[in-house]
This record gives C-alpha cells, structure tokens and sequence, in this order.
C-alpha cells in the first residue's frame, strides 16, 4: 500500500503563502522549499493547526557519478534540519 500524501502549506510572516508541497512525510515537503531556495521553512500542514518548523539550506554541488547526461555539471543539493512543531491558536 502506497503511503498517503499530505500536502503542507508554506507560511511566510505569519501567513499562509499560496505555495503548498505534497509529500507523504514533512521532511520531503521541507526539502522541495530548500530547493528553491528558502532557508527559514514553516510549513502547516492542512487539515491540521500543526506548524513544521526547519531549517533549510542548498548547495552547488558536481551532478553524481551516475548521472545522465543532459544534467549540468553543476546541480543544486538541498539539505534540512527539524526545529520543531508549533500549534496554532
């Protein structure tokens, strides 16, 4: 049985943005902001008060070894770490 997905709404400044990552875990939500460059992720999850708080960042790094061959030399890595839950009001 293949795992749910859940989708996680980015908050910016206290409020829900429009951006929302689908993902059966956080983590994987968090992951795909730091792809795009966010550093500070707060990601609500919907249908629920609970807030995902993490820390992101990435990184240029050589494509791997095994890599096809349209991909730049050059690929972006993201990397996150978990502070915490929060509960809204």
């Amino acid at each position: 049985m293949a795992k749910d997905k859940k989708y996680f709404v980015l908050r910016e400044g206290g409020a829900d943005t429009s951006q929302v990552f689908a993902s059966a875990q956080p983590r994987g939500a968090a992951l795909k902001a730091a792809s795009r460059g966010k550093t500070n992720i707060r990601l609500r999850e919907r249908g629920t008060n609970r807030v995902h708080v993490f820390v992101g960042e990435r990184k240029q790094v050589p494509k791997p070894e095994n890599g096809p061959d349209w991909l730049p030399d050059m690929v972006w890595k993201a990397n996150v770490k978990k502070q915490g839950i929060e509960h809204l009001g």
